[in-house]
Parts: C-alpha cells; sequence; structure tokens
C-alpha cells in the first residue's frame, strides 16, 4: 500500500489565539502552570493584534512530561518513552533564546518533511542556513495539542531544539521527536496509534522525521 502524501503544514490554518487559550484552558494548562486564565486570554488577544501564531507556554512552567499525556490520536493519550525518564532535562540550545515571559508566540511554523531522511546533526546547520529556530520538545507538544493533524503517521516530526547536556558539557547523543506508536516492544499493544514522545540518535536518519522549525519567537 503507497504511503499517503503528507498535508502540507503550509495549508495548516492554526486556530486563533482565543481559541488557542481555551483549548489550554480547557486542558488545566494554565494551572500546571500555574498562571490564571484570565492572563491567557488577556495574552491571545494581544496576540491577535500581532498577527497571531502558536501560543506557547514556557516550557519552564508547562514541561514536557506534563504536556504530553494530554495528546490525543486515534482517541489515545500521549506519552513518553519509558527509556526517556529525563525528557524535561532536554533544554534548549545555546544559539535558542526563548522569550523571558510565561506566555510567548511561535511563528512561521513547518514540519520540515522536505528533510526527512536526513539526520539531525545533518538538519540543525540546514536550518540555521534558512533563518529558522528547530522547535523545542515542549513546543512541538503545543503544536499538536493545537493542531493534531500536523501529526501524521509516516509524516512526524523531530524536535532539535531540546538536547540534554552531559555532565561534561557535551550533548547526549539522543534527539527528542514526537510520532504515533505501532504498539511494539515496550510501548504495548494498547498503544497502538497513541501519541508517543520518543528519541532517535543524533547520528540517523529516518524516511518518517521531519524537523519541526518557526521563523522565531515572540514574547
Amino acid at each position: 500500500m503507497p504511503v499517503p502524501a503528507p498535508t502540507a503544514t503550509s495549508d495548516l490554518a492554526l486556530p486563533s489565539p482565543a481559541a488557542q487559550a481555551e483549548r489550554l484552558i480547557a486542558l488545566a494548562v494554565h494551572e500546571i502552570a500555574g498562571l490564571p486564565a484570565a492572563e491567557l486570554r488577556a495574552f491571545a488577544e494581544s496576540a491577535t493584534n500581532e498577527g497571531g501564531g502558536l501560543l506557547v507556554v514556557h516550557p519552564d512552567l508547562a514541561p514536557a512530561s506534563a504536556l504530553a499525556p494530554l495528546l490525543r490520536y486515534d482517541g489515545r493519550p500521549g506519552f513518553i518513552v519509558t527509556d526517556m525518564p529525563d525528557a524535561d532535562r532536554f533544554a534548549p540550545l545555546d544559539t535558542i533564546e526563548l522569550p523571558d515571559t510565561p506566555l510567548y508566540l511561535l511563528t512561521g511554523l513547518d514540519r520540515g518533511d522536505r528533510l526527512a531522511n536526513w539526520s539531525p546533526n545533518e538538519a540543525l546547520p540546514a536550518l540555521a542556513a534558512e533563518t529558522r529556530t528547530p522547535l523545542l520538545l515542549a513546543e512541538g507538544i503545543h503544536w499538536v495539542l493545537q493542531q493534531p493533524a500536523a501529526l501524521e503517521r509516516n509524516h512526524c516530526f523531530m524536535t532539535i531544539g531540546s538536547r540534554l547536556r552531559k555532565a561534561n558539557g557535551a550533548l547526549d547523543a539522543r534527539t527528542p521527536a514526537v510520532w504515533i506508536s505501532n504498539g511494539t516492544g515496550r510501548d504495548g499493544r494498547e498503544r497502538r496509534n497513541a501519541p508517543k514522545i520518543g528519541w532517535c540518535w543524533a547520528g540517523n536518519r529516518h524516511t518518517w522525521l521531519g524537523f519541526a522549525s518557526a521563523t522565531g519567537r515572540t514574547p
């Protein structure tokens, strides 16, 4: 059976900032972050005036471990693989400066399908040459929470803006990604088709993983 053609992310329209705020409030993300719902709504109003984008709660306030179970695909909740218990320790690359605000906008989202079958080590400089910034893991989860169609079987994405540093300062070779479980191995059959937070080696290539990126982050 041929692999379905991917949905072009440029053709996907994000919900309005107001709708995104209400989605996060319905999922109690504001409570996870310790923010009043009114603050999300006020930010959404200002974001509308700025032209919109993906509304993101700062990863320090809403980490990947808290967001992953909120994902849904085929009615199944998201999960983090068992061999990534340190998911929340994956921090922004030194080249990425996050806004020093509880909420910010991501603009110009792209799943990076054109880079499928590239390794993270190859994709990172390619994105930099395009003046694009790779998404963090928590940002990628925010994207799928607001726009589930961004995650498709055989067309998923990596979030190589998040990396873990070892005690000696070197980067851990794992790079996080968001994809769909096949329900094999330690995932368990009950998790088939569930949204999965996992990782791949920085030097490996995968035909079904693009590299999610954005044009910028706005406070």
